[in-house]
């Protein structure tokens, strides 16, 4: 990966173009463009391109406004299609067996949009919609067992047309959206979904709450953060995919990505982002950060199901590179009894 920056005359970042080069055992070469585009008031235009010698592909197109009509506002849209030949299936529940695996390609495009309304400088009523499609699961590319073959009775193998719904309330007091050093964030959601491609049970609701609090030192060269997540989901033959998930560069980080789903799910993160470095990068001034962290989390069928038995514990230490406001570079190793998992991403994990 080799990134480009590019500032206006005050100084300020304009433009992030990050090409990419990626070999995959199991896909081939990988050649991707990640354009971001930054104006003043957090507005950010984002373009995504992304194309592998076997199967995979990923476009995606978003643009986000946090203060739009002169603060009252937030708006934002984005649109993605893409097709992901190495996912993984275990099957449902915390005690899902590694020896379990599956593998599948998922061809999927979503829409959606979201408008806020700031009933005052740090709290926001929203409302969204979203439209997911996911063609019918097919053939992986390792020499895992088929997902189709091996659970084929699990809702989502055939594919759904999802339609959602959501009402979002947001309190932040948090000095950067994409940044913070400082403050708190509560997020919660109630979502009704509808799968077009189930006549039978096409209906199932979604809720969440996230809580997060930033605990900095005075000169802000450490900062604690602290993450609580609480998901519920209600309804029958909800999409293995539309399901609560324990696993990935988000949370419990000494596992892949989905590797645990369920209904709900109850997770905590506690991180310490560690100021080692600030140099001058390409024009602009660049911090560089170690974080130390421990991941756990549950997933279960119902709230009278949780057990402290099936809780799993994932520590790990993150490296960060910070261009401030707008622009996070992180790479994270976690571990967990079935090894070691890095991640690599433009944000921070929360």
């Amino acid at each position: 990966i080799v990134p480009a920056l590019i500032t206006g005359p005050d100084g300020a970042l304009k433009y992030l173009i990050a090409p990419m080069v990626v070999y995959n055992s199991f896909v081939g070469t990988r050649g991707t463009l990640n354009l971001f585009r930054y104006e003043p008031g957090g507005k950010e235009l984002k373009g995504l391109a992304s194309w592998s010698e076997r199967i995979e592909r990923k476009f995606l197109l978003s643009y986000v406004d946090p203060g739009f009509s002169n603060g009252r506002y937030s708006i934002g849209a984005s649109a993605t299609h893409f097709k992901n030949a190495t996912l993984r299936f275990f099957g449902l529940g915390p005690t899902t067996a590694k020896r379990d695996q599956t593998n599948y390609t998922a061809s999927e495009t979503r829409a959606n949009w979201k408008f806020g309304v700031y009933a005052n400088d740090v709290t926001q009523l929203a409302l969204s919609q979203r439209l997911r499609h996911m063609q019918p699961i097919q053939q992986g590319v390792t020499e895992l067992p088929f997902t189709g073959d091996t659970f084929p009775n699990v809702p989502g193998v055939e594919g759904a047309t999802i339609l959602g719904q959501r009402v979002s309330f947001h309190y932040d007091t948090r000095d950067n959206l994409i940044t913070p050093t400082d403050g708190a964030a509560i997020t919660a959601y109630a979502e009704l979904n509808y799968n077009l491609r189930n006549r039978d049970n096409p209906l199932y609701s979604r809720y969440e709450l996230e809580v997060k609090k930033l605990f900095a030192s005075d000169s802000k060269r450490a900062i604690l953060i602290m993450r609580g997540d609480l998901q519920a989901t209600l309804g029958t033959d909800v999409p293995f995919y539309e399901l609560s998930s324990l696993g990935g560069q988000n949370n419990l980080r000494g596992f892949g990505v989905d590797r645990y789903l369920d209904k709900q799910l109850l997770a905590l993160s506690v991180e310490e982002r560690i100021h080692v470095l600030r140099t001058r990068l390409a024009g602009v001034s660049a911090d560089f950060e170690v974080a130390p962290f421990i991941d756990t989390g549950q997933v279960f069928n119902s709230f009278t199901n949780i057990s402290f038995k099936d809780y799993r514990i994932t520590p790990g230490i993150g490296f960060r590179g910070i261009v401030r406001p707008n622009v996070v570079g992180r790479f994270d190793i976690g571990q967990s009894r079935e090894g070691l998992v890095g991640f690599a991403g433009l944000d921070f994990p929360y």
